[in-house]
């Protein structure tokens, strides 16, 4: 191609059950999430949703985050300002990015789209993964995240951040997730 990549690039993507993702034109590819990596991110989302204020919007796919023509992230979850919001589009950085980890994401969500959900400005950032279960917990504390908890199993999660929630994964996913 000789050039970055846009986001107009992207409607030139196969559809092939992929995941096409920008980061400052650098193009990311993830195969399709399999069935535990969907369980845990509708089930985070319901409870995310039922506990959300009235102006923020819990989104999951397809709605995407694109913050400048050369990046586009499709979070697994995110919580996101109603006023931000343009179709499927979250135009400025979400309040929370839930990612969802596994085997072929996990070092993209903990390297390449922590660091784009930090440039961006994105408060939170979570990443759970359903496998274990754990959930890694940053705040942006001074433009930098600091990992601000890490929950296993039956030990409590809860937050004011962006709002109050309370979260035991294996009350959300199971005793044996699968």
């Amino acid at each position: 191609m000789g050039r970055p990549f846009t986001v107009d690039d992207l409607e030139f993507m196969p559809d092939d059950g992929n995941t096409y993702e920008l980061i400052d034109g650098v193009l990311f590819v993830s195969p399709p999430p399999g069935r535990r990596h969907q369980r845990a991110l509708l089930r985070l989302g319901e409870l995310l949703d039922d506990t959300c204020p009235d102006e923020f919007a819990v989104l999951w796919p397809p709605y995407v985050v694109r913050p400048a023509p050369d990046t586009e992230l499709r979070p697994d979850v995110q919580v996101a300002w109603d006023s931000d919001i343009d179709g499927e589009v979250v135009l400025d950085a979400p309040e929370l990015v839930v990612e969802v980890a596994d085997a072929s994401s996990a070092i993209n969500d903990l390297n390449n789209k922590k660091a784009a959900y930090e440039r961006m400005g994105v408060p939170h950032y979570w990443v759970l993964d359903p496998a274990r279960p754990s959930l890694l917990v940053y705040e942006l504390v001074a433009e930098c995240y600091e990992l601000a908890a890490e929950v296993v199993a039956e030990e409590p999660y809860e937050t004011e951040d962006p709002f109050p929630v309370r979260i035991v994964l294996t009350d959300l996913l199971g005793r044996h997730p699968s």
